[in-house]
């Protein structure tokens, strides 16, 4: 690949997961203390990047791949979300706000999808030099988050603005990007395949049954995090809690250097494992800290993200891959991604207002102890049903091996 193209990519990246961090990560502060949104609402609010999500494959394999060039796609759809964007931030009641949220998510999820695929078509060896250029996107969502905390606008609409502009000029830059033209014209795409339905077969597998089943469960607490940990930091008096939240996005980047060596020594169930004990590890923290003498727990909550993150979405991804067939493995990552950025973050997103609501004393106060053991005890239950029923590639691997010498002997 290029040098030019390289950095063409890596700015690309850049600023795709700005946007995504400029506004995201402080909305819930902005919705309850600015604009007095219940939890419900918050919750739901950030539920439209999952209802997106479920929708987005739709575009992506029916229209994306068949019709249009990549980067011009890419344009227009960056290029309109900016303007939605903008418009969501002058909204202040839930029901045009939430209308033009999901508007917005719609222009921005599908474009997960197309930068990724816009990489691997210029790439001579993804494999090697994806991860150099999507390192870029992580950085993107730390720059995102120190310009937003430092300059104390976590409780405002501006961050929702300022990622607006930079969603335009993705748009305007995506017109320079190398030209990809549609990957599938004149191919008969099916609704099986968009959904990644044809995986369905894989579920005969036990192991992967329960894969796929604690991969949506575990994701039902994960959104407690997503959504509320600003608010939550904010309500201690955390200062710059947005740009402290970012060393959760650094911890990601150390942890996927080393996840080669944790590879090798713990294996895939273990792995898996360790990620989900990070989730109920970090609520727990959350759970007894405060802003005084126990803020090493928020701290140490943080930055267990590269762990949650690292340990259980990405080695997921990888085990998907080595377990499904080559014709499957496309459709096995759909699908998986469906149920768990979809359909698991939705009702995380909903789940976790419902109980922030319950627990409120006040529209400024919140039992935060009590809400945040609720997603701890969640990911408890998943990581114990993990662990005594799903077995991994080389426990799978050594039973065969036992039944064939038991078989020959």
């Amino acid at each position: 690949m290029q040098s030019n193209v390289r950095l063409k990519l890596s700015t690309m990246m850049f600023l795709q997961y700005f946007v995504w961090g400029a506004w995201s990560v402080t909305m819930g502060t902005w919705l309850a203390e600015t604009l007095h949104f219940s939890g419900e609402q918050i919750g739901l609010a950030y539920g439209t990047t999952a209802v997106a999500a479920m929708i987005s494959p739709f575009f992506v394999g029916m229209v994306a791949d068949r019709f249009f060039a990549t980067e011009r796609l890419l344009a227009i759809l960056h290029l309109i979300g900016g303007i939605v964007l903008f418009y969501a931030s002058i909204q202040t009641s839930f029901i045009p706000l939430y209308a033009v949220l999901l508007a917005y998510t719609l222009c921005y999820m599908p474009t997960l999808a197309l930068t990724n695929s816009l990489s691997f078509h210029q790439m001579d060896d993804p494999g090697r030099e994806f991860p150099n250029v999507r390192v870029l996107g992580t950085i993107g969502w730390i720059a995102a988050g120190l310009v937003v905390g430092t300059l104390g606008l976590e409780a405002t609409s501006t961050p929702m603005r300022l990622a607006a502009i930079a969603s335009i000029v993705l748009g305007i830059f995506s017109l320079l990007l190398p030209h990809t033209p549609p990957q599938k014209t004149g191919y008969r795409v099916t609704w099986n395949e968009v959904l990644g339905l044809d995986a369905l077969k894989l579920l005969r597998d036990s192991s992967f049954a329960i894969f796929v089943l604690g991969s949506f469960l575990i994701c039902i607490p994960l959104q407690f995090y997503y959504t509320f940990t600003n608010p939550f930091l904010n309500e201690l008096n955390v200062t710059n809690a947005a740009g402290k939240m970012t060393l959760g996005q650094m911890s990601e980047i150390f942890f996927m250097l080393v996840m080669p060596w944790f590879f090798r020594r713990l294996g895939i169930k273990y792995m898996l494992l360790a990620g989900m004990a990070a989730w109920a590890a970090r609520y727990l923290f959350f759970a007894g800290g405060n802003n005084g003498s126990l803020v090493w727990m928020l701290y140490a909550g943080i930055i267990l993200h590269g762990v949650c993150y690292d340990f259980f979405f990405v080695t997921g991804q990888i085990y998907v891959d080595r377990k499904a067939p080559g014709d499957l493995r496309a459709a096995a990552q759909g699908f998986i991604a469906f149920a768990t950025l979809g359909v698991g973050m939705f009702i995380g997103s909903w789940l976790s207002g419902k109980v922030v609501d319950v627990f409120s004393v006040s529209e400024t106060r919140h039992m935060w102890d009590r809400i945040w053991l609720v997603p701890a005890a969640g990911a408890a239950a998943v990581l114990i049903l993990f662990a005594v029923f799903f077995r991994g590639p080389e426990e799978a691997e050594t039973m065969v091996q036992s039944e064939e010498h038991v078989a020959t002997s």
